[in-house]
């Protein structure tokens, strides 16, 4: 379990993850003042009518963060889930789905719970984890957890398992033969060719005239706008500068080794998955370079803060102490290209936290760093910046006649596919075939590969035309039939269905039961979730949230991830 390897191994996670601190306590959420706050004063809201306490709140949203340990393998600690109130949003849901098994009468017996409970703590062996006692001080306790919040989450998540199947009741009702239906026609092939129209088949008749051009510029000036832009000046610490110093740290720590042996032990493949080796000793190669890349941050770092205390200690402040501060260290200072918001400068290896200080800049606060980049820690000063400006016609010329010989391209390929397209049925209501039009109008008539709504690619089309688009066309089109014209990104295209291919029967009989089993599955889910945005739509008018959710996911204990 890569949360356990987390929660024991910090100096593993140290090296994986550089300048990641994990601190996140379930009291620190936004509904910690609940524990200490008067009884009385704190409107929660209610549910059908019933009032929520604030006990009952603190206990669901422990659940809520439980129900996401196990899904997900670790807990809800991203800042935006938090902010965004998807943590309230939750837990009131939760108490929505708690009242309704009350309602409702569903009870799960002690014996259930326990071996409901054995089962999902069965699940950390690998990490180490044998006994509930075990997990209830390596993965409850560090968070503020009980086993009583434990078995409450056990047993209330089972009553969710039954609220789903009785809500869900209608979808078990699909019969063997309509999911055979299903199954069919979600895996019949068709045999079908296809007529393309290509822009760059016509780029050649395009004539390109000079005032065509100033007014397709003129029409377009907002695409042409250049967004506002900054240059700075910086100083480069580069990490390869760092490595003989940063080996020599790494060859006093005698016992990284023995530390991933004690990993490997205590986790076997997860910890070799969590660190993508296929040994132990290929895990320790990339963990000993991701340990030797730290520690080169660490030193750039170290020296780059040198290299700017005083910088930023000089008065008055201004952009060119930058280069006074250089020239007495004997390091070089470079300058960016300009680079907008969206867009970090190239080279650098800077990510968008580059980009957010470089724009931070002004002429009063014209210093900032260090910043970490790829390969590199960065001190960085305030060159100038560009203000927005459309660029006139004569600077971006050869940019704008390719812009318009494309879309003037892309019209022809498009009138030429529906003069086709209406010489096409003329011709077979002759008699004529496909093949044969095609053929007299030079246009390629492209044999494409069979393919089924199932399909999920099809590589000798996708270059040319979307697959969602195709199998829009051909399933709407009959076979023996061609269909309408449609425009594509490149051009356009018809489509001719040759005929459906049958599907064999084995294949069916094989594949009929599993498919089954999900139609029914999914049919079950479909029918829970509306059942469920009524009842959020209902019963949670009197809370903060007022209007109806998609149910949370309801299926922890078979998630792949927490493993």
């Amino acid at each position: 379990m890569f949360g356990t390897i987390r929660k024991h191994q910090t100096w593993l996670w140290a090296i994986i993850i550089t300048l990641t601190i994990i601190s996140f306590v379930i009291f620190f959420s936004p509904y910690s003042k609940l524990n200490d706050a008067p009884r009385g004063r704190i409107n929660l809201g209610s549910i059908n009518g019933e009032r929520i306490n604030p006990e009952q709140f603190i206990q669901a949203q422990r659940e809520v963060y439980l129900r996401h340990y196990f899904m997900m393998g670790d807990w809800p600690d991203d800042e935006s889930r938090k902010a965004g109130g998807e943590i309230e949003r939750e837990t009131y849901q939760w108490l929505l789905l708690i009242q309704k098994q009350k309602r409702l009468g569903i009870h799960i017996s002690t014996d259930v719970v326990a071996q409901a409970a054995r089962s999902m703590i069965g699940q950390f062996q690998r990490a180490g984890i044998t006994s509930p006692d075990m997990f209830v001080q390596r993965v409850l306790r560090p968070r503020g957890f009980g086993l009583e919040d434990f078995e409450r989450f056990v047993r209330h998540y089972l009553g969710v398992q039954e609220l789903i199947a009785t809500a869900g009741m209608a979808g078990k009702l699909t019969t063997p033969q309509e999911a055979r239906d299903l199954f069919k026609r979600e895996h019949e092939e068709l045999s079908a060719a296809a007529v393309f129209f290509s822009a760059a088949d016509y780029q050649a008749q395009v004539t390109v005239l000079p005032e065509a051009v100033s007014q397709f510029y003129s029409n377009r000036l907002a695409t042409y706008r250049v967004p506002e832009r900054v240059q700075v000046n910086y100083v480069k610490f580069d990490l390869t500068n760092y490595t003989a110093a940063a080996s020599q740290e790494l060859a006093r720590m005698t016992n990284l080794d023995l530390e991933i042996d004690e990993a490997y032990r205590l986790s076997g493949t997860n910890f070799l998955r969590e660190v993508g080796a296929q040994s132990v000793a290929e895990a320790k190669t990339k963990l000993r370079e991701a340990r030797l890349k730290q520690l080169e941050y660490q030193i750039a770092r170290s020296n780059a803060v040198y290299f700017a205390n005083p910088l930023f200690d000089m008065e008055p402040v201004r952009a060119e102490n930058l280069d006074i501060v250089a020239q007495a260290h004997g390091f070089p200072v470079r300058a960016t290209i300009p680079f907008d918001r969206e867009t970090p400068p190239p080279g650098l290896g800077v990510a968008l936290d580059f980009v957010q200080k470089a724009f931070s800049r002004t002429p009063d606060d014209p210093l900032a760093g260090p910043i970490l980049g790829s390969n590199a820690v960065y001190i960085i000063s305030l060159n100038k910046k560009i203000p927005s400006e459309i660029p006139p016609l004569e600077q971006i010329r050869v940019q704008v006649v390719e812009e318009y010989r494309h879309s003037q391209a892309l019209l022809l390929a498009r009138q030429a596919g529906m003069d086709f397209y209406q010489a096409l049925t003329n011709g077979l209501a002759q008699g004529k075939t496909v093949a044969d039009l095609c053929a007299h109008a030079q246009h390629p008539l492209v044999d494409l590969p069979p393919f089924s709504l199932s399909t999920r690619q099809l590589p000798q089309i996708e270059e040319r035309l979307n697959l969602n688009q195709l199998k829009q066309i051909a399933f709407s089109t009959p076979p023996g039939k061609v269909s309408n014209f449609q425009m594509t990104p490149r051009g356009g295209v018809i489509v001719y269905v040759k005929s459906k291919l049958p599907l064999d029967e084995a294949t069916i009989a094989e594949n009929a039961p599993a498919f089954l089993n999900a139609v029914r599955l999914n049919r079950q889910n479909e029918a829970f979730n509306d059942w469920f945005r009524q009842e959020v739509e209902k019963g949670l008018r009197d809370t903060p949230l007022a209007r109806p959710q998609a149910p949370p996911a309801m299926n922890p204990a078979s998630d792949e991830k927490k493993s």
